[in-house]
């Protein structure tokens, strides 16, 4: 697998690369313009990312941004609703608003921080990205 963590806390993002390590290879990003143009490359070169861990609040971009021109790029690409990367909301925001919105742009989980590794480890499962 490889991931892309886009996360402008310097905790948060040591946190995500210590849980996701050992299912692959993971990159991260420091803000949300960084990590469109990550998607852009990785993509472009054939080598796109399997799961993307969005924060909603970065700077640039905001994750819910960011989320909403990761799925219009897929879908110019004609990768079907559910084909394409994976992506997992991670962030402190729990309103339903926000909540809302990340599922009504095509997000595939929403974790709230602090993250658990559990649950993180568990949608991994679910979308067959680990054992």
């Amino acid at each position: 697998m490889k991931a892309l963590i886009a996360e402008d806390d310097f905790t948060s993002r040591l946190l995500l690369q210590k849980f996701l390590s050992p299912f692959g290879e993971v990159h991260v990003a420091v803000n949300g313009a960084e990590a469109l143009e990550a998607f852009r490359e990785a993509k472009k070169s054939g080598a796109p990312y399997g799961l993307v861990c969005l924060d909603i609040m970065m700077p640039e971009m905001d994750g819910q941004e960011v989320l909403k021109e990761i799925r219009g790029l897929e879908e110019a690409a004609g990768i079907s609703l559910g084909q394409g990367t994976k992506i997992i909301m991670t962030t402190a925001l729990k309103d339903r608003v926000n909540v809302m919105t990340a599922f009504r742009e095509q997000c595939d989980a929403y974790l709230a921080k602090p993250i658990d590794r559990q649950k993180l480890v568990g949608c991994l499962k679910d979308f067959g990205l680990a054992a």
